[in-house]
This record gives C-alpha cells, structure tokens and sequence, in this order.
C-alpha cells in the first residue's frame, strides 16, 4: 500500500509539472505574438500610404517646370545682356555699346561707364541675388527628387523644405530683375528687352508657381500625422 501510495505522489507531480511547462509555454508563444503584432501595427503605421497616379503625375510636373526654369535662369545669368536700348546694351556682367560699325560691340566690365548712376553697385547686387537664387532652387529641386525617390516618413518634410526653396527662389530672383528695372527705368523699352530677360523673368513665374504649387499639393494629400495616429 504504502508503495501504490509514493507511485500516485510521483505520478502526480509528474503531471503537475508537465502541465505547468505546456502553461509557460503556451504564455511565452502569445506575449511573442503579441510583441509581433504590435510591430506589425508601427510598421504599417509608418508606411507611407500609396499615392494615386494624379498626385504622382502633378509631382513629376512640378519637378519638371522646376528643372526648365533652372535651365533658364542659368543661361539668363551667364549671359546677362538684358537690356538694348539706344545703341547700349546693358548687362549684368558687361556694358556695351555699338562701334563704327552696326555690327560690332565694344564691351567693357566697368559698368560705371554706362553713366547711369549706382549702376556699378546696382548691377553688383542684382546679379549676386539671382545667381543665388539659381544656387537655392537646385538644392530644392534635388529635395523635390529625393522625397518621390526615396520614400520614406520623412518624404513629406523633404517636399515641403524643396517647395520652400523653390518659393525662396523666386523671391530672390525677381529681385534681381527689380534691381535691374529701377537702375535703368530711363532706359526701358519695351521691344528693348532682350531674349535672355525674358527667360529670367519666366523662369522666376516658373519658380513662384510650383514653390506654392508644391506647398499646395502637400497639403491637400494624405498627411502623414493621420498615419502616425493609427
């Protein structure tokens, strides 16, 4: 009897053993899966939600313009002739006049001798903003690619600081031209403008339109705080 009695014991504390093991087991699995389940929720929380095909398409546009009014603005700066008016040319870099003949032109870099007054500081200033202003949008326009290249949380940040610099491109490069307006306002013409003001002036158009167009677009899509939220 007593022997039937110390095999029960063992039996029973075999089985209580073995059912306390399958408890922790089975504890152990849910909290993982619960662990697995939470990182699924963050990581879902910070994909970036898929764009439709029209605010893809109005993006690649706002990039695009950026990158033409760029290209604009470069030529217009390293030329600089913008103004022909009575057989001068007056420039950002240079002041030229006719020579004997119709054809040639004596170009000299001392602008004082257009004898327009604060012409030489006029023009020092004016063409330091809008070669700034070159500068400052090729650095938003290569925000402006990274964000709808790289997408990540931050893509929306980047797009913002690109459409800001764009905006700020414009603000520096129509200053410029007013410079250039106000030093010369005895000497405009309006058929004396030349090719190279103009691409100035449509490229500073081209900045003002996608910096609010970019800001505007930005703010219309998905935020991602919604995201972030859930």
């Amino acid at each position: 009897a007593g022997r039937g009695q110390r095999d029960l014991v063992v039996r029973t504390w075999s089985a209580a053993k073995f059912l306390s093991g399958f408890l922790l087991a089975a504890g152990s699995r849910s909290q993982h899966d619960s662990h697995s389940g939470a990182g699924a929720q963050r990581l879902l929380a910070h994909r970036r939600p898929k764009k439709s095909f029209f605010e893809t398409l109005i993006r690649s546009l706002i990039i695009l313009c950026v990158a033409i009014a760029v290209v604009l603005s470069s030529i217009s700066v390293c030329d600089g002739h913008w103004l022909f008016a009575k057989g001068k040319l007056f420039g950002l870099w240079h002041f030229c006049t006719l020579g004997n003949s119709s054809t040639s032109l004596k170009c000299v870099t001392d602008l004082n001798q257009a004898n327009v007054e604060g012409m030489n500081f006029g023009m020092v200033l004016a063409r330091s903003v809008v070669s700034l202003a070159v500068v400052v949008a090729i650095f938003g326009l290569e925000l402006l690619m990274v964000s709808q290249v790289c997408e990540d949380t931050n893509s929306r940040r980047k797009w913002s600081m690109g459409s800001v610099l764009i905006f700020l491109s414009f603000l520096l490069s129509s200053s410029g031209v007013l410079t250039f307006l106000i030093l010369l306002k005895d000497h405009i013409t309006f058929l004396g403008f030349t090719l190279t003001f103009w691409c100035e002036f449509i490229s500073a158009c081209l900045f003002f339109l996608n910096g609010m167009s970019g800001l505007h677009i930005n703010n219309i899509t998905y935020p991602w705080n919604r995201a972030r939220k859930f």
